[in-house]
């Protein structure tokens, strides 16, 4: 039975039409980057309270555009969660983003001293982790990456809060391509994509929605157009639709740092394969963190003028494409005093 307490923290995410229009504000090294490349520093030398200037400039910002925000508690909960309007649904982070890096793959691990208890505590809607995932790692790393996702799952049902699992697939650490952080590898595969989340997609990891990246690389994407290659790309997507549809979990799109015009169409294959929305970050508001911090006024200044544009185009396309979510929530056998309650275990 789907819970009532995770279908009502699932309309907390979505806006008023059932839409999931929501914003990321948890990224850690990335935003150390870009506040870094803005001062002309090194990612070590950008201080705590930088960070969470920047988040709440964020925050401040593009909280009122938002459906839902996904905040961590290292910096995005201190730094804003006062300014973060009511109406806004709060998606907490879990995951530490220092991961294992080894030669056969990533363990992902819990921020210290923090829980889906907590999260509950102070009123979070959700709890997000993300979770590296190659279906060609080592089976003692992919043991940990199930085991990891299923344990949080299960704290999720005790305490009857939404479940957003984020996927990636990532580079061995002898591949030419390797880093650590999130960079969309040109020559991604879309099988490493789709076999991930057909295994995340089993019931036993108790996911309620989930954050996708793209199958195919966002830059290379053809046009929707009926060719071939159009035709190719849409099968990956929708592959991902029938897993998720049969999982009975809605799913939306990451931005993964994209320019605005290649997510753009990533939302037009994943809208057209049933995805309910995105959870993106960078692609909205990077450039206005490197062009305007640490001016506090520059930088609200660029995103008044160039990240809620993007984010209402957005919203615009979402609301074009995507045929609504709506919760699971039926009450019709209920037929005497007391039965919900009783029933509700």
């Amino acid at each position: 039975m789907t819970t009532y307490g995770k279908q009502r923290g699932l309309t907390r995410l979505a806006d008023e039409n059932g839409l999931f229009t929501m914003v990321a504000l948890d990224q850690r090294p990335p935003l150390f980057a870009a506040i870094a490349e803005a001062r002309n520093v090194s990612p070590e030398e950008v201080s705590f309270e930088e960070v969470k200037t920047a988040k709440r400039l964020l925050v401040q910002a593009l909280g009122k555009e938002a459906s839902s925000m996904l905040l961590d508690p290292n910096f995005a909960i201190p730094a804003a969660m006062d300014i973060l309007p009511s109406s806004t649904g709060m998606i907490v982070t879990l995951e530490e983003h220092r991961f294992v890096d080894t030669s056969t793959g990533r363990l992902s691990r819990s921020i210290e001293n923090w829980s889906v208890e907590k999260i509950r505590r102070i009123g979070g809607d959700a709890v997000k982790v993300l979770a590296w995932y190659r279906p060609d790692a080592s089976p003692e790393v992919i043991a940990h990456q199930q085991d990891y996702v299923r344990t949080v799952g299960a704290e999720c049902r005790r305490h009857d809060l939404p479940y957003v699992l984020e996927l990636l697939v990532y580079p061995f650490p002898d591949s030419a391509n390797h880093t650590t952080d999130y960079v969309e590898s040109p020559d991604k595969r879309a099988e490493l994509v789709i076999e991930s989340v057909r295994e995340f997609a089993k019931p036993e990891y108790g996911v309620d929605l989930f954050k996708l990246e793209t199958p195919l690389p966002a830059a290379s994407l053809p046009p929707l157009d009926g060719s071939p290659a159009h035709r190719e790309a849409t099968q990956a997507f929708d592959e991902l639709g029938r897993i998720c549809a049969e999982a009975g979990a809605p799913w939306v799109m990451l931005s993964g740092g994209s320019a605005p015009e290649h997510f753009g169409r990533v939302l037009e294959y994943s809208y057209a394969a049933g995805a309910k929305g995105f959870l993106a970050g960078r692609t909205i508001w990077l450039d206005s963190i490197v062009c305007g911090f640490p001016d506090v006024e520059a930088v609200l200044a660029h995103l008044e003028r160039d990240g809620l544009q993007r984010l209402r185009t957005l919203k615009a396309l979402t609301s074009e494409k995507v045929t609504p979510w709506t919760p699971a929530l039926d009450a019709s056998g209920i037929t005497r005093e007391g039965a919900f309650s009783a029933a509700y275990a």
